[in-house]
């Protein structure tokens, strides 16, 4: 009889009322809900027993793989490689004492497993040298649940992590990476791989609990020309290179996929690495001022152009450009550039210099037929056509928004602009038949395939005079 068997009927002759096949049905059913590839029939028929108030009893041995993970498992010593580790978090129990906790991911060649390391092991030495895909031993663990139910080894006090060698039969890293253009629903723990397709966007906000948070968001794209967005919620952007360009190679280690109101998105944490070929070397940019508004959280927000007519979108958090006015040229030394997004912080250096080589805002216009969705913000001059129209519009998470909508016309052809939300109150001001200058619009695909224009942060509408 073999291992499992002999368990099925320890189980069976504790639960009579059980048939074999109602057993058999439930272990599908658990494997199915923690997901392909996370659990074998014997991990499993563990995890029904303690669902039902039953105790195997069954020695475990000394060495397991991940997949041979149950809730209950003492003593375990598990071979793996790492996938990423998380920073140490301080907590409260009730008592009002304190305890350490830190969590990191490993991974074998059949599955993947989260990590918790309590009080003192959460500093062992060398534990924040960890990098992934490098190969540790998991020395007396003890394994319990999570909240969906999942196994989650534990190391406590009389446990440890140590370093495993430099050859093992374990998939290396790149070896588990997969493309972006191929991830699915429900995964997790993943490592993929892209281009970066435009800028990176970090953003900071107050949470539901009054706390402050932060988020890194851009967009990859897979070989297959499939462009997922990414979302990565309280990452350290210090790991982030400060000049990063458009297309550059981009892997994320340790995300899930969520469906967003775009579809599927890669959602990460603090415990996500991310490499992203870039340099941290920053050199001298100089730029003609387009425009200057105000952002919501009262940053200043700038567009400019280079000498080659390229537009740099410019996010000033520090008030280094508040003596500047449209049309100066400025040299300035950025904290970050991310492709065409650039930012100043309390370390940038910016001065007005006298540079007759960079283009003037009429210089750098687009025609309407010459527009292309891309990841470029452009500057038309045109006539208004229809008189623009506001209204309230419900998204699918059912808030209200406003959205404001023209229809406008240069010499080559016609196209409409919109504005969402604060964008949609520049269009109040004007009237059909006006001619207008719109600095800084994104150009999209819209209904039936045809492009449309959209006001950005950064876009200012002028009348010709």
């Amino acid at each position: 009889m073999s291992e499992f068997d002999s368990l099925l009927s320890k189980l069976l002759e504790q639960k009579p009322d059980l048939l074999r096949t109602q057993i058999e049905e439930m272990i599908q059913k658990k494997k199915e809900k923690i997901g392909a590839g996370y659990l074998t029939d014997q991990g499993a028929l563990f995890l029904i027993a303690s669902d039902l108030g039953v105790s195997l009893n069954e020695p475990l041995k000394v060495e397991m793989g991940l997949k041979d993970l149950y809730v209950g498992a003492k003593e375990i010593t598990l071979a793996t490689r790492v996938m990423n580790v998380y920073p140490v978090k301080q907590f409260s129990r009730k008592d009002g004492t304190q305890f350490l906790l830190r969590t990191m991911t490993v991974y074998d060649g059949d599955s993947r497993a989260q990590v918790k390391l309590w009080d003192e092991k959460a500093n062992l030495p060398g534990i924040e040298n960890l990098k992934p895909g490098d190969l540790v031993k998991i020395i007396k663990a003890y394994v319990k649940s999570d909240m969906k139910g999942n196994p989650i080894i534990n190391v406590g006090s009389g446990s440890n992590i140590e370093p495993n060698g430099t050859v093992s039969s374990i998939p290396s890293l790149d070896a588990i990476t997969d493309d972006v253009g191929s991830v699915k629903e429900n995964q997790q723990n993943l490592v993929v791989t892209g281009v970066l397709d435009g800028n990176i966007r970090a953003t900071e906000f107050t949470n539901f609990k009054g706390e402050p948070g932060k988020s890194v968001q851009l967009r990859l794209k897979g070989k297959d020309g499939t462009v997922v967005r990414v979302v990565l919620w309280n990452v350290d952007q210090k790991t982030i290179p400060k000049m990063i360009s458009t297309g550059a190679k981009t892997r994320l280690i340790g995300v899930k996929t969520k469906v967003g109101q775009m579809g599927l998105e890669l959602h990460g944490d603090e415990g996500t690495v991310i490499e992203i070929e870039g340099a941290t070397e920053i050199q001298p940019i100089i730029i003609r001022i387009l425009s200057i508004t105000k952002s919501d959280s009262g940053n200043t927000l700038i567009l400019g152009t280079k000498q080659d007519k390229n537009i740099i979108s410019i996010t000033d958090t520090a008030s280094l450009t508040k003596d500047l006015v449209l049309g100066d040229v400025i040299e300035c030394m950025p904290s970050k550039v991310y492709g065409n997004s650039i930012t100043l912080e309390g370390d940038s250096f910016v001065r007005k210099i006298d540079d007759q080589k960079i283009p003037t805002l009429s210089e750098i216009r687009t025609k309407i037929k010459e527009i292309k969705p891309a990841d470029t913000l452009y500057c038309v001059e045109a006539i208004i056509l229809k008189l623009p129209e506001k209204r309230e519009i419900q998204t699918k998470t059912g808030e209200m928004v406003l959205l404001s909508e023209t229809f406008i016309e240069d010499d080559t052809g016609q196209i409409w602009l919109k504005g969402w939300r604060s964008q949609a109150r520049l269009l109040e001001q004007f009237t059909q038949g006006e001619i207008i200058t719109v600095t800084a619009v994104n150009a999209k695909s819209g209904l039936e395939g045809r492009i449309e224009l959209f006001l950005s942060p950064y876009s200012v509408i002028t009348r010709k005079n």
